[in-house]
């Protein structure tokens, strides 16, 4: 199809768009932003709210505000807020801390709740290497042993002696969306725990951790959530867990009376066992007013937009750049694309600067990805047609 073709295409689906109007609620210019799954953009009502938690949460009612404001239960008020995004019913998610914090806690957790007799960690041997490197010191604290293994070995790569395994649901640097019903089913019939992780799912597409039986997991609110820099992670426990969840990380805010300072530890209920130190208000604060974006929004009509401008995205390369120049890294199949596009190229970091520099926004991933990704909330498929028509011009 020619490029006028493909344009004029790009505006009718533009104008059918039924999720186009939310792109007004978004702090965005003239570039075409491709790396949402890296940095989410900054939603319209952050700057407003978070001016006013400073100003006068903090510098008028000041320590106040932890009961008048409600800074106390920020962490499973705005878990409640990502759980439907995540296909959770409420009190099985709080937020704070780090992914690699939550990580941790999850997979010793997961460990323990295993009990005796298992003493292996299985991970993607893909996996985000973060991911393997707190899986590694886990296994040294539990006295375990780590294994990887290949994504499509792992459901019968578990065992009598496995006691946890470790999954990215989406892949970090080709987009491969795994099998999140079939293999947590698999590692649960060979009575082992799965931890899911996150970071490049939620927000993009169904992920359904209750009605698949996901005993934890884990992900980043700074991505697909748009959260911003730094925002605070979160962490599911499964309703059917909590009462035995051992966190390797209790704190004083995972302990059943916070402010009695007794030297034994005695853990709250639900998830708030996740909890450990002081929640990090300022970026909760921001957090969640930029969940107010999803008010309305159904996760199904976002991966349904989402399939269609990787679609559109992989058709417009297709037709403008020089054969042979990119290959496709991205699984072409629906069930198995998550929500971004990686395009093997030889000179890739030197391709992705000069995209960069002439408006379109992704990232570069050694040694030779470039990635593009497909944030449905403010991407329309204008975006999506210059990005490789201007893909193509560069090469």
């Amino acid at each position: 199809m020619s490029e006028s073709a493909l344009a004029i295409r790009a505006a009718e689906l533009d104008a059918a768009d039924e999720l186009g109007k939310i792109r007004e609620q978004f702090v965005l210019d003239e570039t075409v932003y491709l790396d949402g799954n890296s940095l989410g953009a900054l939603p319209a009502a952050v700057p407003a709210h978070v001016a006013d938690v400073v100003a006068r949460e903090w510098g008028e009612l000041r320590i106040r505000s932890w009961t008048e404001s409600g800074w106390w239960e920020a962490p499973e008020r705005i878990g409640d807020l990502i759980a439907p995004l995540v296909g959770a019913a409420a009190g099985q998610i709080v937020v704070g801390d780090s992914t690699s914090v939550n990580v941790f806690k999850a997979v010793v957790g997961a460990v323990r709740l295993a009990g005796e007799g298992r003493d292996e960690i299985l991970v993607d041997e893909g996996t985000f290497p973060t991911d393997g490197y707190i899986a590694t010191s886990a296994a040294r604290l539990t006295g375990c042993t780590v294994r990887p293994v290949p994504l499509d070995s792992l459901a019968a790569a578990v065992g009598p002696r496995t006691a946890a395994v470790l999954i990215n649901h989406v892949d970090y640097r080709s987009g491969r969306l795994h099998d999140l019903p079939g293999l947590t089913a698999a590692v649960q019939a060979a009575g082992a725990l799965v931890v899911w992780d996150l970071c490049h799912s939620a927000g993009a597409l169904p992920v359904g951790l209750d009605a698949h039986g996901v005993d934890l997991a884990v992900g980043c609110t700074y991505k697909f959530l748009n959260g911003g820099p730094g925002s605070p992670a979160y962490l599911y426990v499964a309703a059917r867990h909590q009462a035995a969840f051992d966190s390797p990380l209790p704190g004083w805010n995972s302990h059943v009376e916070p402010f009695g300072m007794r030297p034994e530890f005695m853990p709250v209920d639900g998830a708030r066992r996740g909890r450990v130190g002081t929640p990090d208000i300022l970026s909760m604060a921001a957090l969640e007013a930029a969940l107010g974006v999803w008010d309305g929004v159904p996760v199904e009509a976002v991966r349904a937009k989402s399939l269609a401008l990787t679609d559109f995205f992989l058709e417009c390369v297709a037709a403008y750049v020089p054969e042979g120049r990119v290959s496709v890294l991205t699984p072409l199949d629906h069930d198995a694309r998550g929500s971004q596009v990686a395009l093997r190229c030889e000179d890739a970091s030197d391709v992705m600067a000069a995209l960069i520099a002439r408006g379109v926004v992704g990232d570069f991933r050694a040694p030779d990805v470039l990635r593009f990704g497909f944030t449905p909330l403010y991407l329309g498929f204008a975006d999506v047609e210059r990005a490789a028509r201007v893909l193509a011009e560069v090469l």
